[in-house]
């Protein structure tokens, strides 16, 4: 039971027992719930900052989940990126030369996917950043198969009237590599074995015995056979039409003969160490158009992706050239 208060009243020079108005109450009962408010809302705050609830534990969950499936997806783009550029070096230095077509501008093949305004709506987030780079990689990853694929339709159609082309133009390796033929020396600035300078070698160096078989890598016509203690040795150059030609150098012995027509993996000779040479090896060039390329892409027929890139990085090593 509350106590009794008392009022001095002046006029009466006496204590009267004093009564609270309505509205007394009312705002007494206010204020003690406004104090309840804010303290328990003070309380609210101190434990959501320390002690997180449920729901805010299950969210947190998710946002680590998303976050290491981005980290995944990225690392999977990484890899497709890889691919892709695989493929678009295949069909403009491979491909698109086989067919005499004119290459893809790069500032189509790397052309953006879209304004800035398409990743307004992934902005406002904690991880937006990852969010938009993923995005914008994605797009962009799809813009370059979008070409790729054209390209290939292309080719495609370039492919259905090059029947007697595709089979003339160098496209498999001379020698068969093992762990007995190998590819010793690249296309490219090397050191000349002999005369200890940098010069440029204008083709490919197979490393192998004596006596190895070397083969025709396209059809065509012997239009030269040379015999000689100096240079290239005992060499052979097919004319495989089409602007191709493809040289053989430092041979042991040829089996055809001058105007002789090949075909693609025919026998031609033997690895020898003839000429200017200082082990026995094959030293192979593709010409195109009276300029020599680089061999390495010509090696599409007869080798795997995976070998495919074993063979490239072989042939970019800077080492010394055996002619």
């Amino acid at each position: 039971m509350g106590k009794t208060k008392y009022k001095f009243d002046p006029e009466s020079l006496s204590f009267m027992r004093y009564k609270r108005s309505t509205i007394e109450w009312l705002l007494r009962a206010f204020g003690i719930l406004s104090v309840i408010i804010v303290f328990s809302f003070g309380f609210y705050l101190l434990a959501s900052k320390y002690f997180p609830t449920p729901q805010e534990k299950i969210l947190q969950r998710e946002l680590e989940n998303y976050k290491l499936n981005y980290d995944l997806l990225n690392h999977k783009l990484n890899n497709l990126e890889k691919v892709v550029i695989d493929l678009e070096n295949r069909d403009e230095n491979i491909y698109r030369s086989i067919f005499e077509a004119e290459p893809i501008p790069g500032s189509i093949r790397n052309a953006g996917y879209g304004g800035m305004e398409k990743y307004l709506s992934l902005e406002g987030y904690s991880n937006s950043k990852t969010i938009i780079e993923t995005t914008k990689r994605t797009d962009k990853l799809s813009k370059k198969l979008y070409v790729l694929s054209k390209s290939y339709d292309e080719l495609i159609k370039l492919a259905s009237n090059k029947e007697a082309m595709l089979a003339s133009i160098p496209a498999i390796q001379p020698v068969k590599t093992n762990n007995k033929v190998r590819i010793a020396s690249g296309f490219g600035w090397r050191v000349h074995p002999i005369y200890k300078v940098v010069k440029f070698h204008e083709g490919l160096d197979f490393i192998g015995r004596v006596g190895t078989p070397i083969f025709a890598t396209g059809d065509g016509t012997v239009i030269e056979l040379e015999y000689s203690r100096t240079g290239y040795g005992n060499k052979i150059v097919i004319s495989h039409g089409y602007g191709y030609k493809t040289l053989y150098a430092h041979l042991s012995k040829t089996i055809v003969r001058r105007g002789q027509k090949v075909k693609r993996g025919e026998q031609i000779g033997f690895i020898g160490n003839t000429g200017l040479s200082t082990a026995p090896h094959l030293h192979y060039e593709v010409i195109l158009n009276k300029n020599k390329v680089n061999p390495v892409f010509f090696f599409h027929n007869d080798l795997s992706p995976d070998e495919y890139e074993k063979v490239l990085k072989l042939a970019e090593q800077a080492n010394q050239a055996l002619d």
